[in-house]
């Protein structure tokens, strides 16, 4: 059984985390299905934004305890636990680089790392049963896969530890008022997710990518450094195709290449 299902639909590519006999909590075996499957994404032109979601009722439970059992000996434990981290480091960061739009439709479980992955989408759609938890302090970890980077961002400093710290469940309601999803679905959270995904068939991908990475950046840069970005970014854009053809439309009063449609 493959535990990441790859399906398109139009420009969309929709990943669906396939392992609901475990509330498709991330093993090695997953892992490794993302790590190959990112940069075919990031490399198709075809592919235009990206919908994450989980089979089964559930988005992903988090990491997959039983597979952090090691059976080596105690020095080897702690350098294969910091690997096991390090391997989900690279292809978690390629996700969240990703300079396509990207949105995770959940539901139920999103728990520890899960809620780590769910964050590196642009956009969080989700269910009212979907359930939010920070959950490692439960097993006396701190969270992982950028969680600690992405959590504060999202919804703040003091939202984020009271989340780390008490570990405790946060309702679709309140994920929503405080801005940890952007839309809550009582409907079909995937078709939500892909009819908005599908809107980006005619934006200029390489526009919104560039200016998702500067703002991926942009807390931890210094203003004007952000300005300089901004210059290089626009100065390439300048040259594109999408951009002579957007500008002689305009000019000529002809419908636009890309508008965001309600």
């Amino acid at each position: 059984m493959d535990v990441l299902l790859i399906e398109r639909r139009g420009t969309t590519a929709v990943l669906t985390l396939n392992r609901p006999e475990a509330r498709n909590a991330l093993d090695p075996t997953l892992r490794e299905a993302f790590a190959a499957a990112i940069p075919q994404l990031r490399e198709d032109p075809e592919v235009k934004a990206i919908v994450i979601t989980g089979a089964g009722g559930h988005f992903c439970a988090g990491g997959d305890v039983k597979a952090m059992k090691p059976s080596s000996p105690a020095q080897d434990k702690v350098f294969g636990t910091r690997e096991r981290l390090l391997n989900l480091d690279r292809w978690f960061d390629e996700l969240v680089d990703l300079e396509k739009p990207v949105i995770a439709a959940v539901d139920g479980s999103v728990f520890g790392a899960g809620l780590s992955l769910a964050l590196a989408a642009d956009f969080i759609f989700a269910t009212p049963r979907a359930r939010f938890c920070c959950v490692f302090a439960r097993l006396g970890f701190v969270p992982d896969a950028g969680g600690m980077y992405l959590l504060p961002r999202a919804i703040g400093l003091p939202r984020a530890k009271d989340m780390v710290f008490s570990a405790r469940v946060v309702e679709a309601q309140e994920a929503l008022s405080i801005g940890l999803v952007q839309r809550i679905c009582e409907g079909d959270v995937l078709q939500a997710a892909v009819e908005h995904a599908d809107r980006y068939r005619d934006a200029p991908t390489a526009a919104i990518g560039i200016a998702k990475t500067v703002m991926n950046h942009a807390f931890e840069s210094e203003r004007r450094e952000v300005y300089a970005q901004e210059a290089l970014a626009q100065a390439l854009c300048a040259q594109s195709e999408f951009h002579k053809e957007a500008a002689r439309r305009f000019v000529e009063k002809q419908p636009a290449l890309y508008q965001w449609k309600d």
